[in-house]
């Protein structure tokens, strides 16, 4: 889950970075927004994309038959 997240927000950034060189640098808020998102999650560990990533039942259950306590199921 953590990879995905960290996949998701490296690409937002590279890609609102890519949009404010071309386009607008209003686009810089969206950077801003994911930066402050990924600050504000290693304190509260709290972290929007993961709740949505949880709700589309990503990372809930990898196939490994049994169920372990942790962050992953497979580690």
């Amino acid at each position: 889950m953590h990879l995905i997240i960290r996949r998701f927000a490296g690409t937002f950034i590279l890609f609102s970075l890519l949009l404010a060189h071309y386009h607008s640098p209003n686009w810089l808020w969206l950077t801003a927004f994911v930066g402050f998102n990924l600050l504000q999650s290693s304190f509260t560990n709290f972290c929007p994309l993961e709740i949505v990533l949880k709700k589309m039942g990503v990372g809930g259950s990898c196939g490994c038959g049994e169920k372990k306590s942790g962050s992953s199921c497979c580690s």
